[in-house]
């Protein structure tokens, strides 16, 4: 069984251990408002979800404001808009009363974020942009479920009102910096922007144009922009009726090649099976004559490849769960255009070369 700690009054911590533990209680405080956010969703969010996922399709762009904290969330939240192929950008509210009013078109819609709802730049902001027509959602602290409460200035201008829910900010009271309710809106935030992406159809493919670069854009590449080694160009296809001898001479004639040998059903043309290096030494080692033994009979049968459409990182995938050096990328019908060499993945920083 886990060991576990018996309860310690802070007074009785060491200095790290009390550290720690409100380190802790920190995470759990933000885990807590994160799930009362998640509990609490209802009907409005799909609204949301549609003025998002339809603002495009009208020629709009998704601007999203907010004062602070706020607004640097409201810059994230743009971020990841844009990035799932819904334009969006932020508008600071102050310079917005100072000439970028002109930023705002009748196909926009507008996030507006504030905790309190009373933040006054954001609320004037919204004031005007509603006499304009412009949709407004609006994301404030508080539960809106709660029709006791009295709704704040920016959720009466809104168009859908979006709330994070009661939870208390992280810490020890003492400091009321926005914690829980930064990691809340950026929650909600990254829940619409991605729900809005669904709606549309947004597929990886898509994904990986707007990320051409950088790890996350190679993860979305096709396999067979990184062959290096492909089925008739520089990687022969050998029968695997043929000696081992006979198809190592055979593989050498195409000059440098992988670490593997690529084998066929000589009627089909399907692959049957992988020859490594290191299947070459381990069958030296116990017997150089079974270098004149069909290579069909030692050879790897029916090894684990991947097809042509397969995306590089399905290839990274297969590399860390199966270690496996040498990957096979195979047609519709079975029959293999290439070989991935795993230092293809090395070079990109995709995988390390652990020994």
């Amino acid at each position: 069984m886990p060991r576990t700690r018996s309860a310690q009054s802070p007074s009785a911590l060491s200095a790290p251990e009390a550290e720690l533990d409100f380190a802790r209680g920190v995470i759990r405080a933000e885990s807590a408002a994160l799930d009362t956010l998640a509990d609490q969703l209802d009907p409005r969010f799909t609204l949301a979800v549609d003025l998002l996922a339809r603002c495009p399709d009208a020629g709009g762009t998704v601007l999203v404001t907010g004062l602070g904290k706020s607004g640097l969330i409201g810059a994230k939240i743009a971020a990841t808009l844009s990035s799932l192929g819904i334009p969006s950008h932020p508008v600071h509210p102050t310079e917005a009363a100072h000439g970028d009013l002109g930023r705002f078109r009748p196909a926009d819609t507008v996030i507006a974020l504030s905790r309190s709802g009373e933040t006054d730049e954001v609320v004037n902001l919204a004031a005007i942009l509603r006499q304009d027509g412009i949709p407004i959602v609006s994301i404030t602290g508080g539960d809106g479920r709660d029709t006791d409460r009295p709704r704040s200035s920016l959720e009466r201008l809104a168009t859908v009102a979006l709330t994070l829910g009661d939870a208390d900010e992280a810490g020890d009271g003492q400091v009321s910096a926005p914690t829980s309710s930064a990691a809340a809106t950026l929650a909600l935030g990254d829940a619409l922007a991605l729900a809005a992406a669904r709606r549309r159809n947004f597929t990886d493919a898509d994904f990986a144009k707007r990320h051409p670069g950088g790890a996350l854009g190679g993860l979305l590449r096709p396999i067979t922009e990184l062959l290096r080694f492909r089925a008739g160009v520089n990687t022969p296809l050998i029968p695997h009726d043929r000696s081992v001898a006979e198809a190592l001479r055979e593989a050498s004639r195409a000059g440098r090649r992988p670490g593997a040998i690529l084998l066929v059903d000589p009627s089909t043309g399907r692959l049957s099976g992988i020859f490594t290096d290191g299947d070459l030494r381990r069958l030296i080692l116990r017997d150089a004559s079974e270098l004149d033994r069909p290579i069909g009979d030692v050879m790897t049968r029916s090894p684990r490849a991947l097809p042509h459409d397969a995306l590089i990182r399905d290839a990274v995938r297969m590399v860390r769960e199966h270690r496996q050096d040498e990957i096979p990328v195979v047609d519709a019908d079975g029959r293999p255009v290439g070989l991935l060499d795993v230092q293809d993945l090395v070079a990109m920083r995709l995988v390390r070369n652990d020994p």
